[in-house]
């Protein structure tokens, strides 16, 4: 499956907040959970996760802590805030509603050009 970069830009941030929504997670781990989500459709650099996670830190819907990784070095962690899984709902309401409305078009008719 390949997904073009607009769709994956458009779907970053819930993707994002969904994925903390199950539990605080960080930069790479988010990064692998998207690609194994996407059956590796979907892949992430540090380039691209990075900015969305400080604007969503920016907008009080994420914020971050240093933790221990097993190799007892530091790493930042990311956890989803109140107004994050409002963000969320939000989102996944709009994707919801988006999808409906795909799926009325798929059942008219096709014109061809």
């Amino acid at each position: 499956m390949t997904i073009s970069k607009d769709l994956i830009a458009a779907s970053a941030t819930p993707l994002v907040l969904s994925i903390l929504s199950h539990g605080d997670s960080y930069g790479y781990d988010i990064i692998q959970r998207v690609g194994e989500l996407s059956d590796g459709g979907m892949k992430w650099a540090d380039g691209m996760l990075y900015p969305i996670l400080h604007r969503l830190e920016k907008k009080g819907l994420v914020e971050s802590y240093w933790g221990a990784a097993d190799n007892g070095r530091k790493r930042k962690y990311y956890r989803l805030r109140k107004s994050g899984l409002k963000e969320l709902n939000e989102q996944r309401k709009n994707w919801h509603d988006l999808y409906a409305m795909l799926q009325k078009l798929e059942g008219g008719s096709v014109c061809s050009i």
